[in-house]
This record gives C-alpha cells, structure tokens and sequence, in this order.
C-alpha cells in the first residue's frame, strides 16, 4: 500500500431497472441514479500515467451499470453492496469504496424528491 491515494467519482449515473419489493416495480421499472466514491491506493499509478494502473472509469461505469440492470433486488440497500463489491473485485487497487442509489420513484403515500442509500464497503 503506497503513502498516496487519491478518490474517484462517477457522479449521477443514470440507468432503467426493475428492483423493488413491489409486483408494479418489477413489471414498470423506473430509473436508478447511482454515485461511486472510489478511494484507490495510488502504487505508482500516478509516476507512470498508465491508464492500466488505475480504476477506468469507463470500465467503472460498465460493471456498476450491469449490475444495476441485472437481476433484480429488492432492497437498494443489496443493491449498493453488490456494486461496491464487484467494484472492489475487478479493481484491486480500490481501498473503499462508498455507493450512493437514488430511487426518484419509490413507492411512498406522499411527495419526495427521492429514497437514498449510501453504504460504504473497505476492501
């Protein structure tokens, strides 16, 4: 592990998914909104400028984007610890990572703007 790390963010990303407890979010679907806080261990990612020794965050956004519209949870809760997981998975060099879900259309008996989650996962 390096003195140096530094914090990744994909901010707002936006995907169609069918997680919920209820049979109509299932059948309807609605938009997620997803935020990674990526916290990654610089090695000598930095002194060589390698993309390959880094989180791509294009890559990032792929692996949170399939597991946001994969198979279906119920809990968004679930849902931000799988993408924290499989994102510390694919990238050994990511030292926390914390994962914000946006649920614009929950199924509330009033108005709100959103239902939010945020967990923290340390790899």
């Amino acid at each position: 592990m390096s003195a140096v790390t530094y914090t990744i963010t994909l901010q707002n990303c936006a995907f169609f998914a069918r997680h919920g407890v209820h049979d109509e979010e299932e059948f309807l679907g609605q938009r997620f909104f997803v935020d990674a806080e990526l916290d990654v261990d610089a090695g000598d990612a930095l002194e060589r400028d390698s993309i390959d020794d880094t989180v791509n965050y294009g890559v990032a956004f792929t692996v949170i984007e399939e597991i946001v519209t994969g198979r279906r949870r119920y809990l968004i809760e679930a849902l931000a610890l799988d993408v924290a997981k499989e994102l510390c998975r694919r990238f050994p060099s990511i030292r926390r990572a914390k994962i914000t879900v946006r649920k614009p259309n929950a199924p509330v008996p009033g108005v709100l703007d959103y239902v939010q989650v945020s967990i923290e996962h340390f790899a």
